[in-house]
């Protein structure tokens, strides 16, 4: 009764089930996805997306691409190409939050439709957005927890594939869907199951999440409108749960909804790259700086070794990246820039970035040893230089982790960095200041027009 549990929990839910610190993860959930989906529109993905769709496919312009500068016309779409759009360009940069259990990303399509349904509809308060927002997510992580790690093993985009249902759970609720609605809404999402991982590195993974936020908003509006679909759409025998994966263990996982929330297990990305090269990048970045105070020079450096845990070099193994997207899913690339520039940011993951000498020549110098008794949020990074001195570094758990997240004020950092780049810094200041206060307006509607 998979799909009935689900839809009962997330009609039932009140903003007033939310505890504080629920609410806390939420917003800084949406305020960082929005710092996202701004600062990844200078992306060649999100604009491609909406020059292809827009013209020709496209409606009244009732919501609005956050990171647009151009005209109303250009600036607002429709609400499925806004989505569309919004959710390529929150996840391009591959910048967003990541829920470390199931590696979703939860946020990106969620958001990216709740704010074109309610720009849309109107008079969404940013409780019930909240409201929403929660309920979305916390679909999805435990869909993902009752089918992770064999439905990612085999090769599916777990954010994608579950985001689709997420999705479909939060425009439902903020739509008011009865149960038998939701049943219906979780079932048209369910059949659009969307992702797999041969597209990492390309503008196709960010593809999955645009898609999965379109799908899960046409699939709740289809529901409102008396569109029928299985009712146990989930767990039936040729639902999804049994299809995409040869786990599943949805009963467990929700019962735990509202008990145990997932989304305060969200965490947020301080490097624009895949989640698991993080801890390299934390630890080259540390021993550039060291090798800098103890005055050496960092293109004395002759080797690179890096233990990492087994999944490193199977998700982020491109040895010879020729894009800035491949760069992102390249653990040589990643080792180089962070001890080359002292940090990893956007301009690190560029095309010039990826084909700079200097940095292929370093990347030329990494070297990888897989270890299992490596966790994910853990490295080791030794380098030899020329004079045959060493210089080593075991991260513990990384910046970003659970267990050493970023703080607010670097979160604020990271919001008007990518920000600011796109639509200037003063705008910047006045989108944080907007989005932080999500919870406190009374027409969500209108928060655009607030930077």
């Amino acid at each position: 009764m998979a799909t009935l549990a689900l839809a009962s929990w997330a009609t039932n839910l009140t903003y007033a089930n939310l505890t504080g610190a629920v609410v806390d993860a939420a917003v800084k959930s949406v305020y960082n996805w929005a710092g996202c989906a701004i600062g990844g529109y200078a992306q060649d993905a999100p604009q491609i997306a909406q020059n292809t769709t827009q013209i020709f496919f496209g409606g009244p312009p009732t919501s609005s691409i956050l990171g647009s500068n151009g005209s109303i016309s250009e600036s607002f779409a429709d609400a499925q190409t806004a989505a569309f759009v919004n959710g390529i360009a929150g996840h391009v940069d591959d910048y967003d939050d990541t829920h470390l259990a199931t590696i979703i990303h939860p946020a990106g399509h969620v958001a990216s439709a709740l704010l074109a349904v309610s720009e849309w509809q109107g008079s969404v308060s940013g409780q019930d957005f909240l409201t929403a927002f929660v309920a979305g997510v916390e679909a999805e992580c435990k869909l993902g927890l009752s089918v992770y790690p064999e439905h990612y093993d085999v090769g599916w985009h777990i954010t994608s594939t579950t985001g689709s249902i997420g999705t479909a759970v939060a425009v439902g609720k903020l739509l008011g869907l009865d149960t038998t609605g939701m049943q219906h809404a979780i079932g048209v999402a369910a059949t659009q199951v969307v992702g797999m991982q041969e597209f990492f590195g390309s503008m196709t993974k960010s593809f999955h999440v645009g898609r999965a936020a379109q799908s899960g908003m046409l699939a709740a509006l289809l529901a409102q409108n008396g569109f029928t679909s299985s009712l146990q759409g989930l767990e039936a025998q040729f639902g999804w749960l049994h299809v995409v994966s040869t786990r599943e263990n949805a009963s467990a996982y929700f019962d735990q909804l509202g008990e145990i929330w997932e989304i305060e297990q969200n965490t947020f990305k301080p490097f624009p790259c895949g989640i698991v090269m993080h801890p390299t990048i934390d630890a080259c970045i540390q021993l550039h700086n060291e090798t800098l105070e103890n005055g050496k020079s960092i293109s004395s450096i002759q080797t690179v070794n890096l233990r990492v845990n087994p999944e490193v070099p199977v998700l982020t193994g491109k040895t010879d990246p020729q894009t800035g997207l491949e760069g992102k899913f390249s653990i040589y690339h990643a080792a180089a820039i962070g001890l080359l520039f002292g940090e990893a940011t956007p301009t690190e993951f560029t095309d010039d970035a990826v084909k700079n000498d200097t940095v292929i020549s370093m990347r030329n110098k990494v070297n990888v040893t897989t270890d299992t008794s490596v966790s994910e949020d853990q490295a080791d990074v030794s380098i030899t230089f020329d004079d045959g001195s060493t210089l080593e570094k075991r991260i513990e758990h990384a910046i970003g982790s659970l267990e050493n997240p970023m703080t607010d004020a670097e979160l604020q950092k990271k919001f008007i960095d990518q920000v600011s780049r796109v639509i200037g810094e003063q705008r910047a200041e006045k989108a944080y200041d907007a989005f932080i206060n999500i919870g406190n307006m009374t027409d969500v509607g209108k928060l655009r027009m607030l930077f």
